[in-house]
């Protein structure tokens, strides 16, 4: 099978992420993964939910949007029509994601929240969202120990995601806008640099998908997921 992007099945796309591409936010992080970008930004604030006060933790939240431009027709604001729920799917799955690779304990008063803005979108936004938000949270807790707010980083491990699917028969890693929307099985997976599974979302879109072409699409997960950490370590001078 010839990919669209005449990637190899296991071929992500050109990424790149620039850290501090916000000069306001305590964390940020712009990545673009072929012709998706994001803009990931990074909020502390010295106060935490209500309902996680005097429990001895911090918190870890997220938000996202997709600007009216960011697809190839116009969109209306969220602001104007209400939140979708895909949009609420969606940063409810970053922020699950995020704070499975932080020590809530040693962030004890204090609560990071990550806005993931889609600039532009081509296939795996929320999957971008996570990798690059990671970066922008890792930069936020980095300044809270630099200005000694908390005594030590509270990042236990490095977290990303990527997705993968089944077109045309066959299991391809980071699907674009197009392969997406013509792959036979969709899935995304959320990993920790360790190899721990923090979440998977998989559909089969036109009938069903087999046990093998699972483990094979999380063998390709394993390999992307590996390879965003190794990037987000590079930005972040690591």
């Amino acid at each position: 099978m010839t990919r669209p992007s005449d990637r190899m099945p296991s071929e992500l796309r050109k990424i790149e992420m620039i850290p501090n591409a916000n000069k306001h936010a305590e964390g940020s992080c712009l990545i673009r993964c072929g012709d998706t970008q994001v803009m990931c930004t990074a909020t502390i604030e010295d106060k935490v939910p209500k309902w996680i006060k005097d429990t001895g933790e911090g918190w870890v939240t997220a938000e996202y949007g997709m600007l009216p431009r960011s697809t190839g027709l116009r969109m209306d604001r969220e602001s104007k029509k209400g939140q979708s729920g895909r949009t609420h799917e969606i940063q409810r799955l970053i922020g699950r994601a995020l704070r499975a690779g932080v020590d809530l304990r040693l962030l004890d008063g204090f609560q990071i929240k990550i806005d993931c803005d889609v600039i532009q979108a081509d296939g795996g936004t929320r999957t971008a969202s996570i990798t690059g938000g990671f970066v922008a949270l890792y930069l936020a807790c980095q300044k809270l120990v630099a200005e000694e707010k908390i005594k030590k980083n509270p990042i236990k491990a490095f977290v990303a995601a990527i997705s993968c699917g089944v077109v045309q028969g066959e299991p391809v890693l980071d699907l674009d806008y197009v392969e997406d929307s013509n792959a036979g099985t969709d899935a995304n997976f959320v990993m920790d640099e360790n190899g721990g599974l923090i979440e998977i979302q998989g559909t089969a879109e036109h009938g069903t998908f087999t046990k093998d072409e699972l483990h094979q699409l999380m063998g390709l997960a394993e390999q992307g997921v590996s390879e965003l950490i190794s990037l987000q370590k590079k930005a972040l001078g690591l």
